[in-house]
């Protein structure tokens, strides 16, 4: 059906295209076909031009990676959606749960001073995430009041 409403719409065959690998590659990712997705995602950013959309695809490769355990790949990725559209609070949110995780690690390896940087990182990007969605992320906006990482009213 999509590839029907497409047809007709009236935008340039590239972008077509484009957002039928985008589609192909939301159905193998749903499918967990990861490796499937991520050659869709591919071949859609290399006919995308919008800088959003381009976003939304980078975001869906993120968290491929990122459930792959493909940690540093992932924030690289995440910060590649944010350079085309920089209010992707969705992209934040999850690299600072990347950064928790590593700060928890650090923690119970001992190395506070490791784990404070970590936090503080997350602690940055949850701040810009629940400013950008409000009231969307309440458990990130508690974490911030209750750990003091936060000297703003983020709610």
């Amino acid at each position: 059906m999509a590839e029907l409403i497409v047809k007709v719409m009236p935008i340039d065959e590239k972008e077509k295209k484009a957002y039928l690998y985008y589609r192909e590659g939301l159905s193998a990712q749903d499918r967990g076909d990861y490796m499937e997705a991520l050659e869709f995602y591919e071949e859609s950013l290399s006919l995308e031009m919008n800088a959003v959309d381009r976003s939304e695809t980078l975001k869906n490769m993120a968290i491929i990676y990122m459930s792959n355990g493909e940690e540093d790949r992932a924030l690289q990725t995440y910060l590649k959606s944010l350079d085309e559209n920089s209010k992707q609070p969705s992209c934040l949110k999850n690299m600072g749960l990347i950064y928790e995780k590593r700060a928890r690690a650090a923690q119970q390896a001992g190395n506070h001073d490791e784990s404070d940087i970590w936090f503080d990182r997350a602690a940055e990007v949850w701040t810009k995430a629940v400013r950008l969605y409000p009231g969307g992320y309440l458990d990130i906006e508690n974490w911030l009041k209750t750990s003091g990482r936060s000297n703003v009213d983020v709610m």
